[in-house]
């Protein structure tokens, strides 16, 4: 199948490259023409501007935007209802707030244009290793087009298969599900990266503990020096709260003990407080989250502790998110 992609940042230009992979093509846009060229190189179809882009595609046409949440999203689907025919299609494969889904999919299935909201999990490692995605969108147009999520996902793999599921691997199992109508996708995945901030907020505040147990405000006979390294090394072998952040913390204090490249100032991108937003509307208590995103907040006005650096270390190493202390 053929894809047009806007977007070519940390995980736009990997999804082109692992289309292609599978024997798709792409047409790619990206304000960043070295971007462009790059994949132009690698056997993709470069667009100047969105007009190209549009007119490069094969009708019934599928455009993926893979931009920063809001204006930039916003604008470049706006621009491209103006560009696209009925029949076509539009995916955004970013953090979009899932009502801003319900009102554009309502505003494109006025033009006669499909919707496909797209919760998209894997970070900088998903060229090689899959893409978790969470799908919203009318099933007509998820099942024309899911050829090319089939390909992004992770596929069956070794993974040993969930008690009771028998027969053919479903979807789910290849790592890609359609969660129901426009919106659904990244209300999915709202949900998703805030039960990601409790994850790494638990992981920093033990490995916090563990370090501080040799801290010289103990009595000596009390102290431990204990090795972060070997301990998150051990946990990854047969431990019940092993996991893919654990594996990532590991490869940091494998390379800094100390974690001396980061300040301990930890961003966040919008989904964790999209989440509680979420649970205040619909009355469903989420301490565990709520306290994830505030002790955020308080990295970025108090001095980062060892946990927070922990942090930082696990967000770069699975979506390369870079600290910008407030």
């Amino acid at each position: 199948m053929q894809l047009g992609i806007v977007g070519l940042g940390r995980m736009g230009g990997n999804i082109a490259r692992r289309l292609m992979r599978a024997g798709h093509t792409t047409v790619v846009h990206d304000r960043n023409n070295d971007a462009v060229s790059t994949l132009v190189k690698e056997g993709s179809t470069g667009a100047h501007d969105l007009e190209a882009l549009v007119k490069a595609l094969d009708t019934p046409r599928a455009v993926w935007v893979m931009l920063p949440a809001g204006e930039p999203t916003e604008q470049t689907i706006q621009k491209l209802a103006e560009l696209l025919e009925p029949g076509d299609a539009v995916i955004d494969g970013g953090n979009t707030f899932y009502k801003d889904d319900v009102r554009r999919a309502a505003a494109l299935a006025e033009r006669g244009l499909h919707y496909l909201d797209v919760g998209t999990s894997g970070g900088v490692w998903g060229l090689d290793r899959g893409y978790c995605m969470m799908i919203g969108g009318e099933k007509d147009a998820f099942e024309r087009l899911e050829p090319l999520f089939k390909a992004l996902a992770p596929g069956v793999g070794v993974i040993p298969r969930t008690q009771g599921r028998e027969g053919e691997p479903g979807r789910a199992e290849h790592g890609y599900i359609h969660a129901g109508p426009p919106g659904a996708g990244h209300y999915v995945k709202m949900v998703h990266n805030g039960i990601e901030y409790g994850l790494m907020q638990a992981y920093a505040e033990g490995f916090d503990l563990l370090r501080s147990k040799g801290g010289e405000h103990l009595a000596p006979e009390h102290r431990f020096d204990l090795d972060m390294g070997e301990i998150a090394e051990v946990w990854r072998r047969g431990s019940v709260v092993s996991s893919w952040l654990l594996d990532l913390t590991a490869d940091a204090l494998a390379a800094d003990p100390q974690l001396g490249h980061f300040s301990g100032a930890v961003g966040d991108s919008g989904e964790g407080r999209w989440t509680i937003d979420a649970a205040v509307e619909q009355a469903v208590p989420v301490p565990v989250l709520s306290s994830a995103l505030f002790a955020r907040f308080r990295s970025r006005q108090q001095q980062g502790t060892y946990g927070d650096k922990l942090l930082s270390a696990m967000r770069l190493g699975f979506g390369g998110h870079v600290e910008k202390p407030e």
